[in-house]
């Protein structure tokens, strides 16, 4: 952000959210059982995402490429290789797997806001936008594309709109990771404006 400390807040969106980390031992778990069975679809995908959750971004890219050539089409998948490849700074990688979901499944928020999250992070703004308007018209309570509008906001220096749209996400989903980063975002930005005004 423009004139503050610097903080992680599209990281926490390009991030996968899954609901909880899983312990360490349930990725030796997870570990163990790909290796004996590299074909089980949903093993790989929830040992890439526990890869995604822990930052083994390359780890990640792999086990959920691998995912995604036996089981093609699958959103989550694709949406989660979308993720890791955001991570890894290939934002043109990653925008072709979150549009690939979409063409599954259209209506998928979690994909477009991902997809918004990676058109603004990698310098297309306005297209970035365009898509969070139109989530927010077709899903207005979908949290993640407040979240990023916030991001938008706060990055423009427009601290008092990234609050007030960092509060719709926690007042939608106070228990997720947006809501979480969101909390932890006003703070700071009410810290710095209080700070500045004296």
């Amino acid at each position: 952000m423009k004139g503050l400390a610097p903080i992680a807040l599209l990281a926490a969106l390009l991030a996968p959210a899954p609901a909880q980390a899983a312990p360490a031992d349930t990725l030796a778990a997870l570990e163990g059982a790909v290796a004996k069975d590299s074909s089980n679809v949903a093993n790989l995908y929830r040992l890439g995402v526990a890869y995604l959750d822990r930052d083994r971004i390359a780890e990640a890219t792999r086990v959920l490429t691998r995912a995604n050539v036996l089981k093609p089409g699958d959103v989550k998948i694709l949406v989660n290789l979308g993720a890791a490849y955001d991570a890894a700074g290939q934002g043109g990688a990653a925008q072709r797997h979150y549009q690939e979901a979409l063409k599954i499944a259209p209506g998928d928020s979690v994909a477009a806001c991902r997809l918004a999250s990676s058109y603004y992070s990698t310098g297309f703004q306005t297209l970035a936008m365009d898509q969070l308007r139109d989530i927010i018209r077709r899903h207005p309570r979908a949290h993640c594309a407040y979240f990023t509008l916030g991001v938008a906001f706060a990055d423009a220096g427009i601290y008092r709109d990234a609050i007030r749209t960092w509060r719709k996400v926690v007042e939608l989903a106070p228990d997720s990771p947006e809501g979480a980063s969101a909390r932890e975002s006003i703070e700071v930005l009410e810290k710095y404006l209080t700070d500045r005004s004296r």
